[in-house]
């Protein structure tokens, strides 16, 4: 028995057009009634539409994305989604960007370990190259560090009367505010400012 054909379109913010996606579902053939659409960030995968259409898949349904970061922030994420959707669910998934992962084409044994083999190799790259950013990121640190570089925010050049007013709010002879308020500057920075002058 034939299956409904889904499409699911996600973009992160409201400003965002989902246009491009939508033209990619018509050309497809997903009725638009079964085109599910959200506007909301794929950071913390709280996404009611995409879940409601998930428990809804039926064993023979298709679901269509424009591109495979539509379900997941991460591989990891995208991975176990696959598995729940060609697994669990027994449905049959459409990259429109990449025709390796169109389970409709051999839905034998050998044309899921292609999908599946797919999926792996570009969990493993994008994996690789997050580790690969961040060795250079802690390299380029390094070497800074190693120039003299100094990292965090700079220290704020206090006005000459700092020291005279920091002295006598320490000997609780003016508030934090007060000395803030005749330095011009906010209560927060006259604080940190004498915390870290006071550990010298």
């Amino acid at each position: 028995m034939k299956g409904n054909t889904y499409g699911y379109v996600r973009v992160s913010t409201q400003e965002q057009n989902e246009a491009r996606q939508l033209a990619a579902m018509q050309k497809f053939g997903v009725p638009e009634r079964n085109v599910i659409t959200e506007k909301i960030s794929g950071k913390d995968f709280d996404r009611p539409k995409y879940r409601w259409l998930i428990q809804n898949l039926r064993p023979g349904d298709v679901l269509v994305i424009k591109s495979i970061d539509r379900l997941g922030r991460s591989y990891e994420e995208i991975l176990e989604q696959w598995a729940i959707i060609t697994k669990e669910r027994q449905a049959v998934v459409v990259v429109l960007d990449m025709p390796l992962l169109d389970t409709r084409q051999g839905r034998d044994l050998t044309g899921t370990l292609i999908a599946d083999i797919v999926l792996q190799l570009l969990s493993y790259v994008a994996q690789t190259e997050r580790e690969n950013i961040r060795q250079r990121q802690a390299e380029g640190i390094a070497a800074a560090k190693a120039n003299g570089v100094r990292f965090g925010r700079e220290r704020m050049e206090m006005p000459k009367e700092f020291d005279g007013l920091m002295a006598l709010w320490s000997e609780g002879r003016i508030s934090a505010r007060r000395a803030a308020l005749q330095l011009g500057i906010s209560h927060h920075t006259f604080l940190r400012c004498a915390r870290e002058q006071m550990k010298r």
